[in-house]
């Protein structure tokens, strides 16, 4: 059995649903893994605010386009869309409006799994409608969180195990990305994106020979194409470097995506539903030889800096500092240290004010915001020469705040002012990606 998993985009009307129902017929036996359908979580999303700010009105008439919108997309699957599909469409808006009236954290977590439930039952109608004998599963069921909030895969392996003995002779199976059921029993959800990390999870549990993820783009770029020209196809990733690029903020996958696939050692495959002959990027623990591969970047990025002659030939004073953001639950993401300072970033400024005043007593703080992480990524040995110098001829012109190096052999991480971004980009990718001399280093590598 093979994953599959269609992103947003790739079901965002019913033309763009029929045409991925040959990709299913062909993979076929398939678990598919469907997002909402383009743009109806940011509507939900707007919906929910718009109910916090007491405007009502607002609420019931884009709840009413919002349906609008389902009904002729039921219309357009099937000519002679019967009673019972409009029902459910009705119930589920329905829903939504009883939510939004009286809004809990919980009830806005319900609203938002409406999108994926609807993609789902529609695309499963269709499906029906060609003939195709599927299963309709509602990923609540199936996925539950654990206190901490981290999925539990032995309830899922169990629930799954149950549903393939039930259904030993169907060959297609749909359900729910996204979203979840939490350890209270409450709807609950992965997080934006999460649809990926959903698909990962229900492969490795599954045990599936490969997990695909199927969005508007041929695989991993090697660098941002919003910014960057001639970007290039990354035809082969190792885990490690795919979690690397999606850390640091390549679009095409949720960060969190890799590890069940990678524990597994389940290979995954980034495909493009508009060009589905595209071969796209694989992700496998295989090497391919050595060198840089692709450049993400993160913005958003503070920088934080403590000053004390106290750190000095010290012990403990990093322990100390590292507490105050465990204390108030920010994550660090950069630490560079010298005799007297040291330079951490973050990416959730929420606490920010909480977190300067707890480093005061340890040293002087300065804070520097609108900062970006751009992380150069493939496989860079540290001992061998060569690769530094690349990067820092590129960045000549370039002020670089902080540098981070030797943590793991799959990456550089830089921190460049965000006005910098996209200068840092393109030369990164003009020195890196199509420079004559470096493309015969790393050819030579690859073989080597």
């Amino acid at each position: 059995m093979k994953v599959l998993k269609f992103g947003g985009t790739s079901v965002g009307s019913a033309g763009k649903m029929k045409k991925i129902v040959p990709l299913i017929q062909r993979e076929a036996p398939v678990f598919v893994v469907l997002s909402a359908m383009g743009g109806t979580t940011d509507r939900l999303t707007g919906m929910i605010a718009a109910a916090k700010n007491g405007n009502m009105e607002a609420v019931g008439q884009e709840v009413k386009s919002l349906k609008d919108f389902y009904f002729a997309t039921a219309r357009e699957i099937s000519d002679d869309a019967g009673k019972e599909t409009f029902f459910y469409i009705e119930t589920v808006f329905n829903g939504i409006s009883d939510r939004l009236k009286n809004l809990t954290k919980a009830a806005e977590k319900d609203v938002l799994a409406a999108g994926e439930k609807l993609s789902t039952f529609l695309f499963h109608r269709l499906l029906l409608q060609n003939g195709i004998e599927a299963v309709w599963l509602d990923a609540t069921q199936l996925m539950w969180l654990d206190e901490q909030g981290e999925p539990r895969q032995d309830e899922l392996e169990k629930r799954l195990w149950i549903t393939f003995q039930k259904h030993r002779n169907t060959q297609v199976f749909v359900t729910q990305g996204f979203i979840c059921r939490n350890h209270r029993g409450e709807t609950d959800n992965l997080g934006r994106g999460g649809s990926d990390y959903s698909a990962s999870l229900f492969g490795a549990a599954a045990g599936a020979e490969e997990i695909q993820i199927w969005t508007d783009i041929d695989g991993v770029q090697n660098n941002d194409p919003r910014v960057v020209e001639n970007t290039r196809p990354v035809r082969h990733l190792r885990f490690d470097e795919a979690a690397e690029l999606a850390y640091f903020g390549a679009k095409i996958l949720h960060p969190m995506t890799i590890l069940p696939a990678q524990k597994a050692d389940i290979p995954v495959l980034l495909k493009n539903t508009m060009h589905p002959e595209d071969p796209g990027t694989t992700i496998t623990a295989q090497h391919d030889g050595k060198g840089f591969k692709a450049v993400a970047a993160r913005d958003g990025i503070t920088a934080i800096r403590i000053k004390s002659s106290r750190m000095l030939l010290a012990y403990g004073f990093m322990r100390k500092v590292f507490e105050v953001f465990e204390t108030f639950e920010t994550p660090i993401d950069m630490v560079t240290t010298s005799e007297v300072a040291v330079s951490i970033t973050i990416d959730d400024d929420r606490r920010l004010p909480e977190i300067v005043e707890a480093l005061k007593p340890y040293g002087r703080v300065d804070v520097e915001k609108n900062k970006t992480i751009v992380g150069v990524v493939g496989l860079i040995h540290a001992h061998e020469p060569g690769y530094a110098n690349q990067l820092f001829a590129a960045l000549n012109d370039i002020p670089i705040r902080m540098i981070s190096y030797g943590a793991s052999p799959y990456n550089f991480s830089l921190l460049v002012d965000t006005g910098d971004k996209e200068k840092t980009l393109q030369a990164l990718n003009r020195r890196l990606f199509h420079n004559e001399q470096t493309e015969k280093i790393n050819e030579i590598q690859k073989m080597g």
